[in-house]
């Protein structure tokens, strides 16, 4: 017995367009091609195929896993092995999905308990900075590195500090593995040594805005102070920088929530 492909679409409820398609990708090649008409023909091994290939693709299975199947598969057996483990991946999947909801619920939750807490808590300020001695390690490197300069300059120049720790940014970027920063400590005196630099950072006018939370929501405060910038036309002068007025201490890390970071960019007026 064989049907057209218009009669084998009604049999197995599969669209002529999709029969087609699976033809062009040996997922369902017809029994029979007429030479002449090249009309399709069907017969009942294709019927059980197409049954097979219709549940597979209603619980989710591609094209190229419906071909592998079938071309692996010899009987029902093989079929089910491949069905079992179909399950474990969506078991998977639903693990990863769960995980990846609870996630973003956080974050959703963070971002609105952060919104509330922190929105105009601190005001932009253009304000004079006085020059200070620093000693400073310049790094080239990931931002997450700043912690190891950090760790170095306490140790060299610790009993000398008289400030918060800062960070100065030189580039005009953003950078994921070669930013030029440099973690660095006011201190009272100090000489340079081949890795440290003691030298006067020179103070001047800036743009301050400090920012209190996660520093992973530092980028909604940069935003703010940007766009004061360029609002009142004027000119940034690098290096830009962050003094961490209340972070994570040495040995008791705090509450993130309640750190403050104070954003100062370097300014002048355009002539």
């Amino acid at each position: 017995m064989k049907f057209s492909i218009g009669e084998f679409s009604q049999i197995t409820k599969l669209t002529i367009k999709a029969l087609r398609l699976y033809h062009e990708k040996g997922i369902l090649v017809p029994a029979e091609i007429d030479e002449f008409t090249k009309y399709r023909y069907y017969n009942e091994t294709d019927f059980e195929k197409a049954r097979s290939i219709k549940l597979l693709k209603e619980h989710d299975f591609s094209l190229t896993e419906i071909k592998e199947i079938l071309d692996k598969c010899n009987n029902e057996t093989d079929m089910l092995e491949q069905i079992v483990k179909k399950l474990e991946e969506v078991k998977n999947k639903i693990q990863q999905y769960n995980a990846i909801s609870y996630s973003l619920e956080n974050i959703i939750k963070q971002e609105k308990e952060s919104e509330m807490k922190t929105e105009n808590v601190f005001e932009i300020e253009e304000k004079e900075i006085p020059t200070v001695l620093i000693a400073g390690y310049r790094m080239k490197g990931k931002y997450k590195d700043v912690e190891d300069g950090f760790k170095l300059l306490g140790k060299a120049v610790g009993r000398y500090i008289i400030g918060k720790a800062m960070n100065l940014y030189y580039d005009g970027e953003y950078k994921e593995d070669d930013a030029d920063f440099e973690p660095c400590f006011p201190i009272r005196k100090g000489k340079s040594t081949n890795e440290i630099s003691v030298r006067e950072l020179k103070g001047g006018k800036c743009v301050s805005l400090i920012h209190k939370g996660e520093y992973e929501n530092l980028t909604k405060s940069y935003k703010k102070i940007f766009s004061y910038i360029n609002e009142k036309n004027l000119n940034i002068q690098l290096p830009t920088r962050e003094v961490y007025l209340k972070g994570p201490g040495m040995i008791f890390k705090g509450n993130p929530k309640n750190y403050l970071t104070e954003i100062q960019v370097m300014v002048k007026n355009q002539y």
